[in-house]
Order: structure tokens, then C-alpha cells, then sequence
């Protein structure tokens, strides 16, 4: 693990154990998805957006940074970094046309700017399905690694066709100063998972990668879903080295099986210094238990599923939770994987007890709040389950949660913004708080900007032919501060993408759109 990555390692493992809120961040960077690994969506380093000056007054669209392509991926951010001889605030934007751009943060002028196709190769089809349209190449969230190759390295997954009709995936490695190809990338995404007597292989053709990046225990982990539910496709998670790009670890979730598959409306894999936390999609689960609780058959669909590593067993998934009636849940695709996790920090009860927990929820309109010491396994009259928040998200969820002074944000399809409290180690079932306005579609994913435990900022894109950026008080859903249809057609910024996240850093919010990024801060 690189030394720059080792450093908020640290830091996450502190804030896991309960002995500081603050999760893994680089100063005021954004390397990964929502913003840490444990995937809490807060940005707690933003000294300039605070309470009194995000207003329809004072803050709204600043700018539009125009792309070759739609942008599904959030962009991620580098501080003071130096290009072409310049320190710059640099934004990376990945796009469905498989290109990623390095722009400087404040002008968005483009700094560098990489092309993923290789000779005669286009684009991938949206292979019929609406979900990624109407091209398919990097949908995934990229991750940042500051200390790997000669000046830090981005690492994105992209997709292409070939004029052979051949469909590629690929791992890319880019210098973040030039864009070039780093550690001898790209690497075709191959695999093979073997399961007593079967072996299974993985078609590029077959899955998208939405799900977005993780660097954990020195390797890059990719989780692969499928088109629209076309078969045939199982669940894998496959792994890279950071420093290599060779593949490292292989896992199939359903080996025996089919479907299972990961892509938590693009929310990426969480992660603890130790495991790595997840949500399957619908697809086989084996009721038939061997002695210590698990499928007999290894399938694991529609699970809340833990996995770690043990460098003589590879990937192994040590712990899961599965509800009494998964099969039926998958059988009606009202399954758990449509939703994000947070490993959340850990939370004390009312004798001192630190409770260490993950949040997450899907279609099935629960809430699920995870032991990640016991999580419960699968018992067909119903089990042990820490917590379950019965129908606190009426419309199920397409998204993830935001986590911030012990409390869970939630926007769940066509529902409310909700702020979900902790009393005595267990959520409070009535929101503390909650938007005065629904969310269209999907709903929302929501990220967090604060000053530390301050000026606390819950931002959220209801998608929408014309999309809407709202700004609320953090300690207080009902005192909406912004929204981004105050001001007529002055900040509006078009459509989105499904299941998109915003970027909040160093005073502006970045909006991936069908057509670029746009930039909102505070107004001249």
C-alpha cells in the first residue's frame, strides 16, 4: 500500500474504532467514491461553503465544463498539483465516450486529456439496456492512489468495442501530471473462478462496471453487474495491484448459481482496514446451510455480504446476512443490491459499548443496520439481525447514504431527504429531520460538506429533464438553503445520468451532467 494511502488507512482505522469522527481524507482532496472508503460521503475539510453564505443570493452556477460525453462517474479532486510546470487545483472527469480529462478546478481549462480507445475500437453499445446509454465506457467512479508511479496515478475501468464486435474491459493506469498509461496498462479484464467441480469465466461482453473503485490492501477492486438483467451473469469482484496491474484476487459470488450481481447504483465497495462490505443483487441463494451457517453451494444472492483477505485463501466471504425470504425477494426483484454501504464509525451505546455497525438498504424499502462482528447469516424463520428499520423507505432505494455527526442521511426513490438518528447504539425509527420536498426517479445520493463538526451541508440532485441541485442545513433537513430552480434558468444545468454524485471541494460542487460538469460556488 502506497505511503500517501497508508496515511488515511490510519486514519479510518481510528475513526472505525470510535476514537475520532474524522474518516480517511487527504487534506482536502477527493480520491474515491463519497469521499473516504468507508463511503461516508462527507467532505469535512470545506472552509468555504458554510450556512450563511449558500443562498440563492450569494451562491449558484458558476460554470459548465463541457465533455465528449455523458459523465456517470463523479469527478474526484487533487489539490496543489503540479502540471505543465504550475501548481493547479486539478478536477479528473471520466466519460461514457472513454475519455478522461484533467481540468484546472477554478477556470476549467483542460489540462490534459486521454483517449482510452484503442485503434478501430469505439465505445461499447448500450447492449440494449437503458441503464448506461447510448454508450458505455468509463460509468464507474475512478480512484486515485497520490504516491504510486512518478506523480500519482488514477485508475479507470473502461469499455470498447472492437470492429470485429469484439467487446474490451480494461484497467487503466494514468500519470495524474500527463494522462499517459503508467505500469505497462492497460490490462484486459479476464477471469476464471473455479468451485468445487465447476469453473466459471468472465465475458467482458456481458457486464459493466458501475459500481465504483476501491484501492484496498494494495490492490484495485472492481465489481461487475450486468445489462439489464441479461443473462447470462453472476456477481465477481476481480481485483488489481496498484503497482502492477496484474490481477490479484478473483471472487464469484454465485459460482453454482447465476445473477448476484454488484452494482449498488454506482456506490462504491466499502471498506474497514480489515474487510471490505457489500450489497449482492438478486440471483441464486442456497437455503441448504453447510455446519457453520453458509450456502452449502457458495451462492450468495441478494446478501449483505463481508469479505477479507488472507493471503494463502485469497478472497474468502467470512460473514453475511441474508433475509428469511431472499429467495422470494429475488424472485420478485425486490432485492437488497440496488443500494450503497457505509461502514460506519464506531457508535457507543448508553453504557459506553462501542457498537461496531454498516448501514444498508435496497428495494425492499428497509433500512438495515448491520453487527460487522456478527451479521447474522440466514435462518429460514427469521435470525439474528442488529437492527431493521421496517419501511422507512416506502419507494425502496436506488442510492446510498451520507454519514455525519451520528447521523445517516437517506433519499430514497420518490421520497423525502431524511435524517435518521442513533439512541443508545440503535437507529431511531422516526427521522430526526427531513426535506420539505420528494426526490424524482431514483432518488438521490447525498454528500456532506463541513468545517470539521460545522457548518454542516447536505447536498442532493433530484434527476429531472431539468435536474435540480439542492442545499440543505445539515442539522435540520426542513431549512432548505439552495435550490438550484430559485433562480430561473440561471443555474439551471440540464439533464443526468442515473444514480450520479456530486463533488463538493474547496468552496464549489461539481455536477456530473449528459453533457459535462457544472460548477456552482459562490457568486462575484
Amino acid at each position: 500500500m502506497s505511503i500517501r494511502y497508508l496515511s488515511s488507512f490510519v486514519a479510518l482505522l481510528i475513526s472505525l474504532n470510535g476514537a475520532a469522527s474524522l474518516h480517511a481524507q487527504t487534506g482536502a482532496n477527493t480520491l474515491t467514491w463519497h469521499n473516504d472508503i468507508a463511503r461516508t460521503g462527507a467532505n469535512r475539510a470545506e472552509t468555504i461553503l458554510a450556512l450563511t453564505n449558500v443562498s440563492a443570493n450569494t451562491f449558484g452556477k458558476t460554470g459548465f465544463i463541457t465533455t465528449d460525453g455523458v459523465v456517470d462517474a463523479q469527478p474526484l479532486y487533487v489539490a496543489d498539483l503540479k502540471i505543465g510546470g504550475a501548481s493547479h487545483n486539478v478536477l479528473f472527469v471520466a466519460t461514457e465516450h472513454d475519455t478522461v480529462y484533467a481540468f484546472d478546478a477554478v477556470n476549467g481549462a483542460t489540462l490534459w486529456k486521454t483517449s482510452l480507445l484503442q485503434a478501430g475500437e469505439t465505445p461499447s453499445d448500450d447492449q440494449g439496456c437503458g441503464a448506461i446509454t447510448p454508450e458505455i465506457g468509463i460509468t464507474s467512479t475512478p480512484v486515485i492512489d497520490l504516491s504510486e508511479g512518478p506523480n500519482g496515478a488514477i485508475y479507470v475501468v473502461s469499455m470498447t468495442k472492437d470492429s470485429s464486435s469484439n467487446y474490451h474491459q480494461r484497467i487503466n493506469a494514468l500519470d495524474l501530471t500527463t494522462g499517459a498509461q503508467l505500469f505497462g496498462g492497460p490490462t484486459p479484464i479476464t477471469a476464471e473462478y473455479r468451485s468445487g467441480t465447476n469453473t466459471v469465466t468472465f465475458s467482458p461482453g456481458q457486464y459493466a462496471e458501475r459500481s465504483g473503485l476501491l484501492e484496498w490492501q494494495g490492490s484495485i477492486y472492481t465489481a461487475w453487474t450486468s445489462h439489464c438483467d441479461n443473462p447470462p451473469y453472476q456477481g465477481w469482484i476481480i481485483a488489481y495491484g496498484a503497482s502492477t496491474l496484474t490481477q490479484t484476487q478473483v471472487l464469484n459470488i454465485t459460482p453454482n448459481g447465476s445473477e448476484g450481481a454488484v452494482w449498488m447504483s454506482g456506490a462504491g465497495l466499502a471498506a474497514t482496514p480489515t474487510k471490505i462490505l457489500f450489497l449482492d443483487g438478486n440471483g441464486t441463494f442456497d437455503t441448504t446451510l453447510d455446519s457453520n451457517g453458509f450456502p452449502a453451494s457458495h451462492d450468495f444472492g441478494n446478501a449483505f455480504i463481508e469479505i477479507n483477505f488472507d493471503p494463502k485463501e485469497k478472497l474468502q466471504i467470512p460473514d453475511y446476512y441474508a433475509t428469511d425470504t431472499t429467495v422470494q425477494q429475488s424472485n420478485s426483484d425486490v432485492d437488497l443490491g440496488s443500494g450503497g454501504v457505509i461502514a460506519l464509525p464506531g457508535i457507543y451505546d448508553n453504557s459506553g459499548n462501542v457498537h461496531q455497525l454498516a448501514v444498508g438498504a435496497g428495494k425492499d424499502t428497509n433500512i438495515y443496520l448491520v453487527d460487522r462482528t456478527n451479521m447474522g447469516k440466514y435462518h429460514p424463520n427469521g435470525g439474528y439481525i442488529y437492527q431493521v428499520l421496517s419501511g422507512a423507505l416506502p419507494n425502496g432505494e436506488y442510492g446510498a447514504p451520507a454519514y455525519f455527526n451520528n447521523e445517516i442521511y437517506y433519499a430514497g426513490t420518490g421520497d423525502y431527504l431524511k435524517a435518521f438518528g442513533f439512541s443508545n447504539a440503535q437507529l431511531v425509527s422516526t427521522p430526526v429531520s427531513q426535506s420539505a420536498n420528494t426526490f424524482a426517479s431514483h432518488g438521490a445520493t447525498p454528500v456532506i460538506s463541513s468545517n470539521g463538526a460545522t457548518n454542516g451541508i447536505v447536498w442532493a440532485i433530484s434527476p429531472a429533464s431539468t435536474a435540480v441541485l439542492y442545499a440543505y442545513n445539515a442539522g435540520d433537513l426542513s431549512l432548505e438553503l439552495y435550490d438550484s430552480s430559485q433562480s430561473g434558468s440561471r443555474d439551471e444545468f440540464g439533464s443526468v445520468g442515473h444514480f450520479i454524485t456530486p463533488l463538493v471541494a474547496n468552496g464549489r460542487v461539481y455536477v456530473p451532467t449528459l453533457t459535462g460538469v457544472a460548477v456552482f460556488g459562490l457568486l462575484k
